[in-house]
């Protein structure tokens, strides 16, 4: 695999991540399994994905989340709603998402995405308080 890492990537993952979300996606032990992946989504999603023009960080945070409770991805949806909320989609605005969405994709996947944005939704509500950084 090519080792050569997008920056513009990199540095959206910093952002919206942390800085050691970038590194451990980069870094990872050459024993790791399937330790390329996070390069990967450097270089095909976050870079050329994530920065281009036409939609704001905001805007592609709804698409993105949208996609992945269809696609039942929670797992990734763990990254995802914090992303959201870093890039300003309010707490409101994922219900009503989520209350769409059971329109199209049904209730059973909103409804384990709804289970997942709780337990994210009221640590974020906590680390605010607390005045941290989800990372």
């Amino acid at each position: 695999m090519n080792d050569k890492i997008d920056p513009e990537g990199l540095e959206l993952v910093k952002d919206m991540l942390s800085p050691e979300a970038a590194e451990a996606m980069v870094n990872m032990p050459a024993d790791e399994f399937a330790r390329e992946i996070g390069i990967l989504s450097i270089n095909n999603v976050f870079g050329p994905l994530w920065t281009r023009e036409g939609l704001s960080r905001r805007d592609r945070s709804l698409i993105t989340v949208a996609a992945l409770v269809a696609t039942r991805a929670t797992h990734e949806l763990q990254y995802h709603f914090p992303i959201a909320i870093k890039n300003g989609v309010t707490r409101e605005e994922l219900e009503e998402l989520l209350y769409h969405l059971t329109g199209y994709v049904g209730f059973p996947p909103v409804a384990s995405a709804r289970q997942l944005a709780v337990q994210i939704l009221d640590r974020k509500v906590a680390e605010e308080k607390s005045d941290t950084i989800l990372k």
